[in-house]
């Protein structure tokens, strides 16, 4: 309940300061609306009694029970009306929060099925047999298009086939996970809240990948900490992951294996939350980048044969990871995974449906930012890696992105070849993690509880960790209740100590163990760590659970084993309370060592219960619940024994460990099987064969062509770019063209006309006709620049030398580019349903605005670009309510509002203005950190991604107006605030657009011209 922690201390507190009464008539709680009948109305009885109860909220009815039997109502009654008003207030938001929870829900629901229906009209062919799920073991047949490639492989059978046809394949994986403390050894497991299960499993999964037959190289990305308060080897550039079988005949070469790579970005010497990394992430970007092209050289020699080695696949691990997996994979044109781990639409509902603000929710967690990053995901994923099945079905199915039933239309109509219209849904998958199975040993138990000795070695010693544990208990024998997790508000570990504590029977029978992670003083954990341990620790005196609540303060990693043993020695139970679990991988690790369960119903563990069937669900705010369960587990050694040898376990169990330590199989089975999604996608685009995508005009011959002529028509520009010094990057987005082309002439000042040690790019929303036609009016010459980049990055062009046809524009198209940003482009479904959109926003209007609101803009439009005229900027929608639309239709695409609010563009998901910059490091070998890239106070709403990166920014002041800034980006998703890098040695300003303040600007970044 909202406050509910403040109402209990209070009433609690009351119960501590004043003697108790015993007066008989307030006993029974059936009488209090007999009371204002006999003088004796209680608005504090009434309140609690009839609003509170009627929330459920048992906790604070039990302190009001508690009040109410041992204080005197006519001494303390003055203060508990005063509360009472207090506690229905909250009642009443508990009430209007599910109010608009309901409504939340009622508005998805709606826009879901409007948008369901606009998909099937547009998709009109009747699938009534097909558009069913995919049937298993199933194998896709390739197209004629993609005749040598890897075919479509949907089983585990099929592809231990696949594979032992292709041992021969090295592929080179690459995993990115940035928050939290990474290494391959001693893992700081519960450190803090970012370096969690997560940072073990993304750990695990590289060495295992790393030891598999037909993987040569796997590196996991992640952030290099050189940091006063965190060990030394967090600051190694890289690592070098020990494989999990040392006797493999697989063959080894330089390079091969699995390797952690630190790669800095970010606050330099300081180790920061995962909240605080969004504005670096494009500096990481384009240093994982930079990392990734080397070592494609580099295995080229090894293992390519002089041909360059791309990543088979990017998994990205947590949001802030997609985002950048995302970037990376765009610019590489490779495939995508992606695993969530923890999704930020489920958090923020629950955070909601406890009545915090969406704007303090926001500032805590920057969530509104993680659920972007996680929509961008669901745009540029191939597959999506889950855990369980509600995952998918309760917690994916909140985003705008994903809709399974529309994702089995597509599925079907793809399985058929049948055209899709432009629609992509990523495909959901469900693979367990796995676990470790070469350290377990099954401890076993006697009829009697106990545990029996190792026969080889009747006289091992115990495991130092177990006496460690014990020393706590007064009564070492009981059988122990085992939580591990750390102390963090979600893992529930507070409600089962109240559960604990105040079941009497239960701590007669059971000790209660609490593994939660490594301290070595509660002052120097994280505030909201140190609040979870103090409140436990006031529950163990409030209910004198001394000798009876083990905390140690350290472990090792390799102690887990023997911790879970040592339940299992006791006959005890392990519990997971967690308010929501997306997997629970501790559960399988539990059952794995002959531990019985208990856990949260809310996640993973409803799929992994229903397979081991060794254990009980109970809802986490049930504390009563969570009680009964265990004493239930505790008592009855049947159910104990019956929980403990479940042949499900077993068999489940078997399963997973038949995968290799993890899921190899199944990862290299999706990897795999994405190479072909991506390859038909893009085939799909060009219009070959039956393709997913029947609307792109130009053909693979005449794309091909084109870019034989853009090389021709470019080779000058091309190595000229690669020798210069500095590459100034004009990126202003002015209202006016007179005013762009004032900032033009003045940074060309500024970098000088002589010499060829700086050139110049032009980077701009306009079309190349247009830009053209901007330069000859400011008296410049297209020569004066290296390339322009157009129509918010979804064009690149070289510029060329004057042609004697005056009809023809001096700049080669680098559709080699197109190739690189056409990947779901959704082409002509696309630009019917903006369409419209655009006739729904002149009918919403309709009587406050008589006018033409919006139009579509042919003369600007081209094949990866549509744009439409704003003729009144501030009566359109948001661009995060059009990406919003495009999305739950399927469509996926980047819309950019630029020139004041007075254009549209719609392009590509993965084009930008800086994804174009990234393109040419890619492309061209042009060095990004050479780059200074020049925009102003504020821009088209693409803007937040010029600023970060290994490039310079120069910000201009005074270049672009306030209103536009107001009507472009005063209704974000989250504020700009929360991406833009403050303190950045690569960003300065010029406080306003002259020549000497430019040349200032430039000389404070180390730019000499």
């Amino acid at each position: 309940m909202v406050g509910n922690d403040w109402v209990n201390s209070y009433l609690e507190a009351i119960l501590a300061a004043e003697p108790g009464i015993g007066d008989s008539k307030y006993s029974d709680s059936k009488s209090s609306l007999l009371l204002r009948e006999r003088g004796h109305f209680s608005p504090t009885r009434y309140f609690v009694e009839e609003v509170i109860t009627g929330f459920d909220e048992t906790d604070l009815h039990r302190s009001w029970i508690q009040a109410a039997a041992t204080r005197s109502p006519q001494e303390r009654n003055t203060r508990l009306e005063n509360l009472c008003w207090r506690i229905w207030n909250l009642a009443r938001q508990k009430k209007q929060v599910a109010g608009k929870y309901a409504k939340r829900t009622a508005k998805r629901h709606l826009l879901r099925e409007r948008a369901r229906l606009e998909a099937t009209a547009d998709m009109s062919e009747d699938l009534s047999e097909g558009e069913k799920a995919d049937v298993p073991g199933e194998i896709l047949t390739p197209t004629d298009s993609s005749k040598g490639r890897m075919s479509r492989i949907s089983s585990v059978d099929v592809f231990e086939n696949w594979f032992a046809q292709h041992t021969e394949k090295k592929l080179y994986i690459v995993l990115i996970s940035l928050h939290g403390l990474i290494r391959g050894e001693n893992m700081e497991l519960g450190r803090d809240s970012d370096t969690g299960g997560q940072v073990k499993y993304v750990v695990e999964l590289a060495r295992a990948l790393g030891s598999m037959p037909g993987v040569y190289r796997v590196d996991l990305l992640t952030r290099q900490v050189s940091a006063p308060d965190v060990d030394w080897s967090y600051a190694e550039p890289s690592e070098m992951l020990n494989p999990l079988d040392t006797d493999t005949d697989q063959e080894h070469g330089e390079s091969s294996g699995a390797y952690i790579i630190r790669i800095p970005f970010g606050p330099k010497d300081k180790y920061v939350e995962k909240e605080l990394l969004w504005p670096h992430i494009p500096e990481f970007v384009d240093r994982a980048l930079s990392h990734v092209m080397q070592m494609s050289k580099a295995l080229s020699e090894h293992i390519g044969g002089g041909k360059p080695v791309w990543p088979v696949a990017i998994h990205g691990h947590y949001a802030d990871a997609g985002d950048s997996t995302a970037l990376l994979s765009g610019a590489l044109n490779v495939p995508m995974v992606f695993t969530g781990h923890s999704l930020g639409r489920d958090k923020l509902e629950q955070l909601l449906k406890q009545g915090r603000p969406k704007e303090e929710i926001n500032s805590n967690y920057k969530i509104m930012r993680r659920i972007e990053a996680e929509e961008l995901c669901l745009d540029a994923s191939e597959i999506i890696i889950t855990s369980t099945r509600q995952e998918i079905e309760e917690q994916w199915r909140l985003y705008d992105g994903f809709d399974p039933v529309l994702e089995r239309k597509l599925r079907a109509r793809m399985k058929r070849g049948v055209s899709c219209h432009g629609r992509f849904m990523p495909r959901m998958v469900v693979i367990p993690p796995g676990m470790e199975f070469h350290h377990i040993v099954p401890h076993d138990v006697d009829n009697d509880g106990e545990g029996s000795r190792d026969d080889e070695n009747p006289q091992s010693p115990d495991p130092p960790i177990w006496s460690e544990i014990m020393r706590f208990f007064s009564n070492p024998r009981k059988p122990m209740i085992l939580a591990l997790a750390r102390p963090d508000p979600k893992k529930n570990l507070v409600t089962l100590v109240k559960a604990f504590g105040e079941c009497r029977p239960l701590r007669e029978l059971a000790n209660l163990t609490l593994i939660m992670g490594n301290r070595d003083d509660i002052d120097e954990l994280s505030s909201t760590n140190a609040s979870v341990l103090l409140s436990i620790l006031k529950l163990i005196d409030k209910y004198d659970l001394y000798g009876q609540v083990a905390m140690p303060k350290h472990h090792k990693q390799s102690d887990v084993p023997d911790i879970y043993r040592l339940g299992a020695k006791t006959k005890g139970v392990f519990i997971n309370p967690a308010v929501i679990e997306p997997f629970g991988l501790t559960l399988i690790e539990a059952g794995a060592h002959g531990l019985p369960i208990v856990a949260t119903k809310n996640g993973g563990p409803v799929d992994i219960n229903r397979v081991l069937d060794n254990g009980l669900l109970v809802d986490p705010h049930d504390q009563q619940a969570i009680a009964d369960a265990l004493l239930k587990l505790v008592s009855d050694k049947n159910l104990w024994t019956r929980c403990r040898q479940n042949e499900h376990c077993k068999t489940y169990l078997s399963r997973i460990a038949a995968c290799k330590q993890r899921h190899p199989h199944d990862s290299l089975r999706d990897i795999n099987d994405i190479s072909l999604n991506l390859k038909l996608s893009l085939e799909g685009e060009k219009g070959e064969g039956k393709s997913t995508n029947l609307d792109a005009e130009e053909s693979s011959g005449e794309r091909k062509a084109k870019l034989e002529k853009a090389k021709v028509d470019g080779s000058g520009k091309i190595p000229t770019l690669k020798r210069r010094k500095y590459i100034f990057v004009i990126s202003v987005d002015c209202d006016k063209a007179s005013d762009l082309l004032e900032v033009v002439k003045t940074v060309i000042d500024a970098g000088g006309r002589n010499g060829s040690s700086i050139g110049f790019i032009l980077s701009t929303s306009m079309n190349v006709s247009e830009t053209h036609s901007t330069i000859l009016s400011g008296g410049l010459k297209p020569q004066d620049f290296d390339a322009v980049i157009c129509n918010s990055g979804s064009e690149l062009y070289f510029t060329s030398s004057a042609s004697e046809d005056k009809a023809k524009l001096p700049y080669a198209l680098d559709s080699d580019y197109h190739s690189h940003i056409e990947y779901r482009w959704g082409g002509e479904s696309l630009r019917k349903t903006l369409v419209r959109w655009i006739s729904s926003v002149h009918e919403k209007k309709k009587g406050k605005h008589d006018g033409e609101i919006l139009s579509e803009d042919e003369s600007s439009s081209s094949n990866y670009c549509l744009s439409f005229k704003v003729k009144e900027p501030t009566l359109v929608p948001p661009v995060k309510e059009l990406r919003k639309l495009m999305r739950v239709q399927a469509l996926r695409c980047n819309a950019v509002y630029c020139k004041g609010g007075t254009k549209l563009n719609v392009i590509p998901v993965l084009a930008s203005r800086s994804q174009a910059l990234r393109y040419l490091l890619v492309r061209w070998g042009v060095d990004l950190s050479k780059m200074v890239v020049f925009v102003g106070d504020s821009g088209d709403t693409d803007y937040e991604g010029l600023l970060g990166g290994l490039h310079r920014t120069v910000i201009v002041k005074g270049v672009t107006s306030d209103a536009t800034a107001r009507v472009l980006h005063c209704n974000r998703s989250y504020p700009l605030e929360d991406v833009t890098p403050v303190n950045s040695p690569n960003i300065t300003r010029a406080d306003q657009c002259d020549r000497e303040c430019i040349k200032a600007a430039l000389e404070k970044l180390g730019v000499k011209t």
